[in-house]
């Protein structure tokens, strides 16, 4: 695993990933930003609605402004990596199979992949992790260590089923339902998912979990 890990990092960090990055990355990133801009007062109060519904903590006016604010930070944040998810899910496909190539020359390569299959387990996955962030919302924000680690659990949820079809659908000869219920892919999604919390590298989260993904397919395929 640790191997596994290691070629990752230094793949993330070569001139061809980083002009991806650039390019899908830091686009949508700042478009994110801007559309959250542009929309800011009446996001903050959707978000503040939705705190104003919580039990208790709700009522009490303090508590929903603060919370409001911090929230909608939150959310703005979620929206930002999710967007960066969909759009690395359409354009990696050519950065992988490049690195395949240079890594695992002997594994044939056969692009299998359907836009229309790969849209579906995203938003699959996109639509489990914000049903699951809205329910464990209160223990994320208020609740210090565990919040983070259920945090990092939806993280994982978000990326593990479209990295896994999106990496292991270029490839010919690859056992693809073994591998897929294997507990390590969870491993794999959990470590990818870790980058989420590094500043400025949370840019590399997604493209850095498909590496990781590829050298961890590849690696049990060889």
């Amino acid at each position: 695993m640790f191997n596994i890990v290691l070629k990752a990092l230094r793949d993330i960090f070569s001139p061809t990933v980083l002009s991806f990055i650039f390019k899908v990355g830091l686009s949508s990133f700042f478009g994110v930003i801007l559309f959250l801009y542009l929309i800011w007062d009446k996001f903050s109060a959707l978000v503040g609605s939705l705190v104003s519904s919580i039990p208790l903590i709700g009522s009490i006016s303090f508590v929903q402004e603060g919370s409001s604010f911090l929230l909608s930070l939150v959310a703005g944040y979620t929206l930002i990596i999710i967007v960066i998810n969909i759009m690395t899910s359409l354009f990696a496909p050519k950065i992988i199979i490049k690195l395949a190539k240079k890594h695992y020359p002997y594994i044939e390569v056969k692009d299998e992949s359907k836009i229309t299959v790969s849209l579906y387990y995203t938003l699959k996955a996109t639509l489990i992790f914000l049903i699951l962030f809205i329910i464990f919302l209160p223990i994320i924000v208020f609740v210090p260590i565990i919040g983070q680690i259920v945090m990092l659990w939806l993280w994982a949820i978000l990326l593990k089923e479209p990295t896994f079809y999106d990496v292991s659908s270029l490839f010919k000869n690859i056992d693809k339902e073994r591998l897929k219920k294997a507990k390590s892919m969870w491993i794999i999604a959990l470590i990818a998912a870790t980058f989420n919390y590094i500043p400025v590298l949370n840019i590399f989260a997604t493209l850095f979990s498909y590496i990781l993904f590829m050298h961890y397919i590849l690696g049990k395929s060889s």
